[in-house]
């Protein structure tokens, strides 16, 4: 069965690692995913965006990631509600099988934020479901996620117990310096995380699991690829690696990941079609890009997220 991420985030705080939620658009991404979390017995959080679920309906959705379930029973996967913009869409997922949603009104008021995020856990935990929330926003594009560049706004420390005391949510996604999508940092840049606005917040919600959203690392070798074989990428950097390890190791429980599987996936395919113009079956060209998710997740839980042999 499908579980809720409670038990994995109790572990991953005590044991200063961290859960990879890997966003799931299609069947060779769950299966890569999957794959990758079954050999090397690490928990994993599937999570699906608004823009997926429009994508590929809710239904098929659920049922390639029960098909995954079903295959690897001794593997704790839950499956998340990635950036739900309202109650109607974070209740849809509840009552349709997700164990796990976000509501995310980062972008409102500090009581609207509350309001409408103590409606969805009351609604959520009644069914047994788990609540992620946001305080602070991220710059960068996320599906419908849009926030521009210099409107982006740090987690405020100060405002952590309250938000959590009045919504009761069961994690906590903070900005502390990371962004969505693969153009997150100009070029020549250093990007450095705000740990010390972490700390403050584990100082004021101890033990409390912490979120980073926008956390892909942007591999310059699948940004070449992609750019070798027709692409048009110029100036994408993303996280560093060794930053993100460093989060993990703190309070952060849950680590994103998309922008680098899309990345992977879709380097190999444009190499593909470039050594193989007279292919034109799916498979062919679906088995390389799901062959490098796999290997970019094995990446991301050994040197990461650190959740190798955690099951």
């Amino acid at each position: 069965m499908l579980v809720t991420t409670t038990e994995m985030f109790k572990k991953a705080y005590n044991g200063g690692y961290a859960i990879g939620a890997f966003n799931v658009n299609n069947m060779e991404i769950i299966q890569g995913i999957t794959e990758a979390a079954s050999e090397l017995k690490s928990p994993l959080i599937l999570q699906v965006s608004k823009g997926a679920r429009e994508y590929a309906n809710h239904t098929y959705l659920v049922k390639l990631v029960e098909a995954a379930v079903s295959l690897y029973p001794d593997m704790p996967i839950a499956l998340h509600l990635d950036h739900g913009d309202s109650f109607e869409l974070c209740k849809s997922c509840i009552d349709g099988g997700f164990t796990s949603v976000m509501i995310d009104m980062s972008s409102k008021s500090f009581d609207e934020n509350v309001e409408v995020t103590k409606k969805v856990v009351e609604y959520a935990h009644s069914k047994g479901v788990v609540v992620e929330a946001e305080l602070g926003t991220l710059a960068g594009i996320e599906d419908d996620v849009k926030v521009e560049e210099g409107k982006q706004s740090y987690t405020d420390p100060s405002t952590v117990e309250e938000f959590v005391d009045k919504t009761h949510c069961d994690s906590l996604a903070i900005a502390i310096g990371t962004s969505h999508g693969a153009y997150k940092f100009k070029p020549g840049t250093n990007p450095k995380l705000r740990f010390d606005i972490l700390e403050e917040v584990s100082r004021r919600i101890p033990g409390f699991p912490i979120v980073l959203h926008g956390a892909s690392s942007v591999p310059q070798e699948f940004v070449e690829m992609i750019n070798k074989y027709g692409g048009n990428m110029p100036g994408a950097i993303g996280v560093p690696e060794d930053q993100l390890r460093h989060a993990a190791e703190l309070s952060v429980c849950k680590i994103n990941i998309d922008s680098d599987i899309r990345l992977a996936m879709t380097g190999n395919i444009r190499k593909y079609f470039a050594e193989h113009p007279d292919h034109f079956d799916p498979r062919q060209y679906l088995k390389p890009a799901r062959a490098a998710v796999k290997e970019m997740v094995a990446h991301k839980i050994k040197n990461v997220l650190g959740s190798a042999g955690k099951i």
